[in-house]
């Protein structure tokens, strides 16, 4: 067995469970997804908003699972190949049990992380700078709401010394529960910006949603703000609402805490100069754009925090990476006919729409390479969606973006904004704007792809991958 995650007997007790059949003395790790659980592991028989776990209980345990976590009322159902069972009152609420009993069985010191842009960037960043100082934990994706937040606590081994819970919310109260089980040292809000409203009146009520996660902080806990955010006095109010006396900004006001004194943007990377609470930092960041290295001074300010080694940490931000679906670069095409894609497609709203764009300005083009921008619609905006959308315009213009391709209804508005100050071609879906886009791309271009996650842009971004490792694509450089 690989590290034990939990003995059988301590899970029993967190989960308030009944045992069925014979168990092993532990388990190695846990999981929701009966297709990719490991040897040693524990199924946890999740109903989502498609399929119900349980019926997939026996194949977790063809698969090698060791034990499954599920419901009283589907223990009757499961037949004799199912494996031994822990049986709960209801396994969201029992895995939920498990999560805090993981969080108050560490030491670890704890890293919330909320915003509406960049969480699960700002996430990964703080992995990679919190490991040259001890053992972290962090999700391995964007498991940041219901579920995602007790599996990440449940799966948080017991001699972690830091830890980094992401916490996402669509409407208001979805982050206090989740931030109490976190209990958090440090609470962070990367920012604040009109994401989601159609669940929302303003984003001043977002801003206060956001403020939920100010409500589990430690006793002697710190909250994290974005210095330079619009809505930084509101943040600051409801953090002092919520009893946090100690209130930390990160920005480019002479006021901020954390302090970026001079930032100088590469294609692939960008080097900041910064104070961090006093202390003077030159720092390399992986990852290319304006709006990484913001939430970088953010990342500096959490490590220094939680005592982690600050030299240390800034030395290990030249190693950091955009993510999947994220701004993560490909080089497509094949000798001097190369092209840059930059995949942006996992999700998309007017603020982060305009931090492509701006990543997109910033990236070299090769001879007479454009720098092309594909856009798909921004969902979840509410009645505002229509002026939002038309409002991208200026910022294509402002940032000298050759060439647009748009899909979705609500691009229709931006295509017509843009009226014939930039080539552009409107259709009204990914499927139908494929083709489009890769017959214009040639060798030299620099490509960025973006949209909401609904939009499945992603597709394009496979269609371009594939493309471009073809043999065809390899002797011609066309794609």
């Amino acid at each position: 067995m690989n590290e034990v995650l939990w003995t059988v007997p301590a899970m029993v007790e967190a989960l308030q469970a009944r045992v069925v059949g014979t168990m092993p003395e532990a388990i190695s790790g846990l999981s929701i997804d009966s297709r990719s659980i490991a040897n040693d592991e524990a199924y946890f028989a999740i109903k989502g908003d498609v399929h119900d776990g349980h019926k997939f209980v026996a194949a977790a345990h063809a698969q090698g699972g060791a034990v499954s976590v599920v419901s009283e009322e589907w223990v009757e159902r499961l037949g004799p190949d199912c494996g031994p069972l822990l049986v709960v009152d209801d396994v969201l609420l029992a895995l939920e049990r498990l999560g805090i009993a993981a969080r108050a069985r560490t030491q670890a010191r704890v890293i919330a992380v909320t915003g509406s842009v960049g969480k699960t960037t700002t996430k990964e960043a703080l992995r990679v700078a919190l490991a040259p100082s001890g053992k972290v934990h962090a999700a391995v994706a964007s498991f940041n709401n219901h579920w995602g937040v007790p599996l990440t606590l449940a799966r948080m081994p017991e001699d972690s010394k830091f830890a980094v819970i992401e916490i996402g919310m669509n409407h208001p109260g979805e982050i206090t529960p989740l931030v109490k089980m976190a209990r958090p040292h440090v609470a962070m809000v990367m920012n604040v910006a009109a994401v989601h409203l159609g669940a929302f009146r303003d984003v001043d009520e977002i801003a206060k949603a956001k403020a939920e996660i100010f409500l589990g902080l430690d006793a002697d806990g710190v909250a994290v703000v974005n210095g330079d955010d619009q809505r930084l006095p509101l943040l600051k109010k409801y953090a002092e609402d919520a009893g946090v006396n100690r209130f930390v900004t990160f920005g480019s006001s002479d006021d901020a805490d954390v302090r970026c004194e001079k930032l100088v943007l590469h294609g692939s990377c960008s080097c900041l100069t910064t104070t961090v609470m006093g202390q003077a930092m030159v720092v390399k960041v992986g990852a290319p754009g304006a709006h990484i290295a913001q939430n970088m001074l953010g990342v500096l300010a959490a490590c220094n925090l939680v005592g982690a080694d600050l030299a240390l940490a800034g030395l290990a931000m030249a190693d950091i990476r955009a993510v999947k679906g994220r701004g993560e670069r490909h080089t497509i095409g094949a000798d001097d006919n190369k092209a840059i894609l930059i995949d942006e497609s996992y999700n998309a709203n007017p603020t982060s729409m305009r931090a492509a764009l701006a990543l997109l300005s910033a990236t070299p083009v090769k001879d007479a390479g454009r720098r092309i921008a594909v856009l798909g619609d921004m969902l979840e905006l509410g009645p505002t969606s229509p002026e939002l959308h038309a409002g991208l315009a200026d910022s294509i213009v402002d940032h000298a973006i050759n060439t647009v391709f748009l899909a979705g209804p609500d691009m229709k508005f931006l295509q017509e904004s843009l009226a014939k100050r930039v080539d552009c071609v409107h259709t009204a879906t990914i499927d139908e704007l494929i083709p489009h886009v890769r017959r214009q791309l040639r060798g030299g271009d620099a490509i960025m792809v973006k949209a909401s996650l609904g939009m499945k842009f992603a597709r394009l971004v496979d269609e371009l991958l594939i493309t471009a490792s073809s043999p065809a694509a390899s002797s011609s450089g066309q794609n």
